[in-house]
């Protein structure tokens, strides 16, 4: 049996299980603390405790390989733009598509309010100026030890230019890093392993937590998410890719396991190490153009979010009895796309940013309360989205760049092997 398919068995037997807890109300003592709170959850913290421990060392190296790789800064120049480019687009065109299916269903109209659903406390947004200046490390081991991906990222790349600048000396460091990097996918491939497991215990967890009830009340927001989210995926990319000359239905059977990460774990960032993987195994782009585009994509890419704004804004706007106009609809549009940047590094950030385009259109904040309920369900299904629009980006970027070995796009075997990997075409040019 395939990898992706112990994956998916994992999903539906995970979600099968919770849902059956939760329906025959089972997720009560002794089943509540020792299942769903004990076995479920720590097994499944423990393997998002094992992916997170990869993902900085990873970012970290890779990107050192990829700009080394590269050689000329113009390149990684290039790369930069066409990816800031392409995450600012994508993201533009799912508020859009948010707002016109929210507008077309209108989400939120006879929605009865009652006082305990308005109860929201929103954290404050940081200033743009702000997430610019905290994007430059002063301590760069402080800045791995948090986890803060843009600074990381700014030190690899300064770090990899300097490599590249110091010539005859910098290849010592260059084999240093490169070999550093294949000792750190073996890492991946073993706690990978345990995947199907940690999928499985997650959303068991989250499914007998949550439960379906909670849709009931809501189920006009959800769809009308839940369908801008398949547009996105299966419209907006479809669409880039194509126009790229690469196909769509290639690479999202390609992508389906980072998809099936990001879906239980409802984590751009923790799903790195396997996007990242599947990017340069599967679909054949070069890890010098990987390593840049995925962790900037985990970290500034919010297309699945950027949809959840868009229909709560026109829900929010139902339920209070607010009108929108048209210019209110175009400063959704900008705000929501300038803050999927400017609160990247925030936690939470999905409803920071929503908190933000509320202000900016004079909604009530408050307003938030009303879909925190079903928000979890939600937010597996847009990070998925989420990792799909980092792997798009990345596959469009490295096909202009000539960076993308068509080959391996196009060939159907996909096996997470490290022997199967250093053999491939693409690597050994």
């Amino acid at each position: 049996m395939s990898f992706t398919h112990r994956i998916l068995i994992g999903m539906l037997a995970g979600v099968v299980t919770g849902t059956l807890l939760n329906s025959f109300g089972l997720v009560v003592g002794p089943v509540q603390i020792f299942i769903v709170d004990g076995l479920f959850r720590v097994v499944g913290s423990i393997f998002i405790s094992l992916l997170q421990l990869m993902v900085v060392p990873l970012v970290l190296v890779s990107l050192v390989c990829g700009v080394t790789a590269l050689g000329d800064l113009r390149a990684l120049g290039r790369v930069g733009g066409k990816t800031l480019g392409l995450y600012m687009l994508t993201t533009a065109i799912a508020i859009v598509l948010a707002l016109s299916m929210a507008t077309a269903l209108s989400p939120g109209e006879g929605f009865v309010l009652s006082e305990q659903d308005v109860i929201y406390e929103g954290s404050e947004a940081p200033p743009l100026s702000d997430v610019l200046i905290n994007m430059f490390p002063q301590n760069p081991v402080r800045a791995m030890a948090e986890g803060q991906m843009l600074q990381i990222i700014v030190f690899a790349l300064l770090f990899g230019f300097s490599i590249t600048l110091a010539g005859e000396r910098g290849k010592h460091v260059i084999n240093f890093f490169t070999d550093l990097n294949e000792v750190i996918m073996q890492m991946i491939f073993l706690i990978i392993k345990l995947a199907p497991l940690g999928v499985f215990a997650l959303l068991a967890r989250t499914f007998a937590s949550e439960g379906l009830a909670l849709i009931r009340p809501l189920a006009g927001y959800f769809f009308a998410v839940v369908i801008g989210l398949m547009l996105q995926l299966f419209v907006t990319y479809t669409i880039l890719l194509r126009t790229a000359g690469l196909s769509p239905a290639k690479f999202l059977m390609q992508m389906r396991t980072p998809m099936s990460f990001a879906f239980s774990m409802s984590s751009s960032s923790a799903t790195i190490p396997v996007t990242l993987n599947t990017l340069e195994t599967r679909l054949g782009v070069r890890n010098s153009v990987a390593s840049f585009t995925v962790p900037l994509g985990a970290t500034i890419n919010m297309d699945g979010t950027a949809i959840m704004q868009g229909v709560a804004t026109v829900f929010i706007a139902n339920v209070y009895g607010i009108d929108l106009t048209l210019s209110d609809y175009l400063t959704v549009i900008l705000t929501a796309t300038l803050a999927s940047i400017g609160t990247a590094a925030v936690p939470s950030a999905g409803l920071i940013m929503l908190a933000m385009v509320l202000g900016q259109v004079g909604l009530p904040v408050e307003g938030i309360a009303l879909i925190i309920g079903i928000d979890r369900l939600l937010d597996m299904l847009r990070t998925a989205v989420n990792v799909a629009g980092d792997g798009a980006v990345t596959c469009i970027v490295a096909q202009s760049e000539g960076a993308l070995d068509e080959q391996v796009f196009n060939d159907p075997k996909g096996v997470l092997d490290p022997a199967e990997r250093r053999a491939s075409p693409h690597e050994a040019e």
